[in-house]
């Protein structure tokens, strides 16, 4: 199970002009320090919407090359136009990476159907592995439980990141997909159902609080998969000022704020984004001293 435990949704860090690759290689040596399970590139946290092409692909090489097999390295490839969907997770498959995740297409809203024949058509043009990302607040349409049940039984369809904010379609596609496959991962999108999630049966995490927390985030879902409930709940309680208030504000504002407090990025995010607010920067610098002690 390759994408079990922690994997951090990494903020990609920018200079003025362009990538900050030596960031980028410092963050990326300090989470596997810190013993997350595998890294995320790309995803909505990696601000993927506002880069290029071709910064993509430098993107993608220069994180394989730097992780250099340490941990898994899944990229986001998602999109709402299905051949482009095609197209990047051929071209993340031929730089290395270990497996891609793919966003239910946003602003078309298709149906059930569609999101079942859209993820078909991607997954079986790759032969690596692919975690669907279900994040309905963002996306505007819902992949249910019962497609989740279809797509779990493509080889290579391997997870669900799922970021509903509903426990109760969380359980129901537990409770769905293990009946199509035992080894089907189901991931919290949201840090903050994290530890429900894998009490109800799931994997593990996708995480946005773990760019800057990233012992006491892996910490909290090992213990919490170990079986070790009380351990975790209060590791979880511990953290939930962090998970609430990072997304104050539309993430990840917040977070790549919080990471350059720890001195891995600058404080940059591209158009549309912008900076967090005042008021939201003080309420991170106050979550940071209170559940880190930073």
């Amino acid at each position: 199970m390759m994408f079990r435990g922690t994997g951090t949704a990494l903020v990609t860090p920018f200079t003025k002009d362009g990538i900050d690759y030596h960031n980028f290689g410092r963050l990326i040596d300090w989470q596997i320090d810190q013993k997350v399970e595998f890294l995320v590139v790309l995803g909505t946290t990696g601000e993927s919407p506002a880069v290029s092409a071709a910064e993509r692909t430098e993107i993608v090489r220069f994180a394989v090359a730097r992780v250099k097999g340490r941990v898994p390295v899944v990229v986001g490839t998602g999109g709402n136009n299905t051949p482009h969907a095609v197209a990047d997770s051929r071209e993340a498959e031929s730089l290395g990476v270990d497996g891609v995740l793919v966003v239910t297409p946003y602003y078309n809203k298709p149906s059930q159907e569609g999101l079942f024949r859209h993820f078909k058509t991607v997954a079986e043009s790759v032969d690596i592995p692919m975690i669907l990302y279900n994040v309905p607040g963002r996306t505007g349409v819902n992949l249910l439980p019962e497609t989740v049940a279809r797509l779990a039984d493509i080889r290579n369809i391997v997870a669900l990141k799922e970021a509903s904010g509903s426990q109760t379609q969380v359980d129901e596609t537990i409770r769905r997909a293990r009946r199509v496959r035992s080894d089907f991962l189901i991931l919290s999108g949201n840090d903050d159902q994290a530890f429900h999630l894998v009490n109800a049966g799931g994997h593990g995490l996708i995480s946005v609080l773990s760019n800057i927390a990233p012992k006491e985030t892996s910490d909290m879902v090992r213990a919490a998969l170990a079986g070790r409930v009380v351990e975790a709940r209060e590791m979880h309680l511990k953290l939930f000022p962090l998970m609430k208030n990072l997304f104050m504000e539309t993430s990840p504002m917040p977070i790549k704020y919080g990471v350059s407090r720890l001195g891995y990025c600058d404080n940059i995010l591209r158009l549309p984004l912008v900076e967090a607010s005042e008021n939201c920067r003080a309420q991170i610098n106050s979550d940071m001293k209170e559940c880190l002690g930073v």
